[in-house]
């Protein structure tokens, strides 16, 4: 007859557990090692620059993004400014009835912003606004409602 009490300290190979039985030759802690420490931190490491890099790009895109929309309705506001004004276009850069605050936020956003009307070149009767965009040229608004990928030339879009 089997014995009902079973000592429950003994393994299923019959030697009891604990302290007293060790594997031969073993002294592995617990713990990570410096290499795998290293090499964690070192994929960590690249990763972050990863993210960093497509973050900067988004932040990029963003910012010609808002430039774009600055531009678009300062073309609107050019045009409510012509109407108020006589039908010229006279100070529409420079005036803050004109576009100069919609011209400052796109500074802001992009940098070099560049404006034309009658007031401050040899044209007349026309208006054009550019910015050099961060990611894809410069983006070119006139008087024409021209919107798009070109440089300032004699008062338009060119």
């Amino acid at each position: 007859m089997k014995n009902k009490f079973v000592d429950s300290r003994l393994r299923p190979d019959g030697h009891r557990g604990g302290q007293a039985h060790k594997f031969a030759g073993s002294h592995r802690s617990k713990g990570f090692t410096l290499i795998e420490l290293l090499v964690v931190i070192a994929i960590i490491g690249i990763l972050s620059s990863v993210v960093l890099a497509s973050l900067r790009t988004a932040r990029d895109k963003g910012a010609d993004a808002a430039a774009k929309a600055n531009l678009a309705n300062a073309r609107a506001q050019a045009e409510l400014y012509y109407d108020e004004n006589g039908n010229s276009y006279a100070g529409v850069c420079g005036e803050t009835t004109g576009i100069l605050g919609m011209i400052n936020a796109t500074e802001d956003a992009v940098g070099n912003v560049t404006c034309v009307d009658p007031d401050n070149s040899s044209v007349i009767g026309k208006w054009a606004a550019s910015a050099d965009l961060k990611r894809s040229g410069t983006w070119c608004v006139d008087y024409t409602g021209y919107a798009g990928l070109k440089k300032i030339s004699k008062g338009s879009c060119q």
